[in-house]
């Protein structure tokens, strides 16, 4: 790997070095056309400088990410309640009384995504300027009564067992997972709270899987594969071997025998995640390194390929819906990269997959704060899981 900022400073003393020589020679015409091309040249390593550091984690980056969830996780309105009131009594209820914890970020899931965002920078970058203002934030939200009330909410009313099945579930375990994966006394501390919540979440999705006879393959929130990935990796650190081999098979159940996946039919007009990429990022973990590899052969056809690695059309990202699509360019950079990262330096698809997951990345985060809450309230955590993994 080239060190960029020396490149340029290379390329420029040899301009002004060459460019001397030939003004002694009293050529204009060639000085003229040597500084041209080294010009074009000084650009074009600027931009790829830009795209390089554009995919770069450093502690800049994760403070500018981790501003977008502590405005909006204390920010209740606008707010999108996905609650089935039974009575006038709970039909008032306002977003914060429903969900003490995570009531802000328009959404339940965006809240609890928002929150894993904040414990994975200040994991990674203990001393982020930011620290304080993410500390307060999580003590804030991680209050043993809050999380009680949270966790009663899934049995409190007649439907709520569903209640964000299975995306806020899984993001709900990822936040758990990076707790325990942190020693940390203030991580020990927000994991122990959180356990009422998890156990409660843990239960209700080992009574679902074994009922859930065919999978969702929608490329928005209640996608299966991708909370089965979720629900995986925290099962796996964890230590809930039941879990992790219910996951196992209904993975298998739902996904091995496919073959020839109509991925040149992707996306629809409003996914943040690739429906077929997704089951693909999801067998990776389930199948040994040589299965998988056979399994994906026979997973894509060519022209499938050709539509994924295709990328999205954002018209509009003032509009809540359309703007799910910079997700989706978010969410198969790290799929690809997962994936890319296990196949063999022979296979074709290798380096494809790497070199498209930068496109992805390099396309999508230039949007991520754009200033519009639509995407503002949860494409961060997005673009910090793609950087991050």
């Amino acid at each position: 790997m080239f060190d960029i900022p020396l490149l340029i400073i290379f390329c420029g003393s040899l301009f002004f070095s060459v460019a001397l020589c030939v003004e002694k020679l009293n050529s204009y015409s060639l000085f003229l056309s040597m500084k041209i091309s080294i010009t074009f040249l000084l650009i074009t390593i600027y931009f790829v400088s830009i795209s390089v550091t554009a995919q770069k984690l450093d502690e800049n980056t994760a403070a500018n990410l981790a501003r977008l969830p502590l405005r909006c996780i204390t920010n209740e309105y606008p707010n999108k309640v996905n609650h089935s009131a039974e009575a006038d009594a709970d039909a008032r209820l306002l977003p914060h009384e429903l969900h003490p914890s995570f009531y802000g970020c328009l959404d339940w899931h965006s809240s609890v995504h928002g929150h894993w965002l904040l414990v994975r920078v200040l994991k990674q970058f203990p001393t982020i300027s930011n620290r304080d203002s993410i500390i307060a934030t999580l003590n804030n939200s991680f209050q043993s009564d809050k999380i009680l009330a949270e966790a009663d909410y899934f049995t409190k009313y007649k439907n709520t067992n569903t209640f964000e099945r299975t995306y806020g579930w899984a993001w709900l375990l990822k936040l758990d997972q990076e707790l325990i994966t942190w020693n940390d006394p203030n991580a020990k501390q927000w994991h122990e709270t959180l356990q009422p919540l998890i156990k409660k979440v843990v239960s209700i999705w080992k009574a679902f899987l074994p009922k859930q006879t065919y999978p969702n393959r929608t490329g928005v929130h209640p996608n299966t594969a991708f909370g089965l990935v979720f629900a995986l990796d925290w099962s796996r650190v964890s230590g809930d071997t039941a879990f992790e081999h219910l996951i196992i098979a209904k993975a298998k159940e739902h996904y091995l025998d496919n073959t020839n996946t109509p991925a040149y039919l992707e996306p629809d007009g409003t996914d943040f995640l690739s429906p077929s990429l997704e089951i693909a990022d999801l067998m990776m973990r389930v199948l040994s390194k040589e299965k998988f590899v056979s399994w994906l052969s026979h997973f894509y056809s060519a022209k499938s390929i050709q539509r994924i690695t295709t990328m999205p059309v954002v018209n509009d990202r003032t509009d809540m819906m359309i703007v799910h699509l910079d997700g989706l360019s978010l969410s198969r950079a790290w799929c690809m990269k997962g994936i890319a990262s296990v196949l063999p330096s022979t296979h074709p698809w290798k380096k494809l997959f790497a070199q498209k997951a930068d496109e992805f990345l390099t396309n999508a985060l230039p949007h991520v704060t754009s200033g519009n809450y639509g995407g503002d309230h949860w494409l961060a955590s997005f673009a910090l899981y793609a950087l991050a993994n």
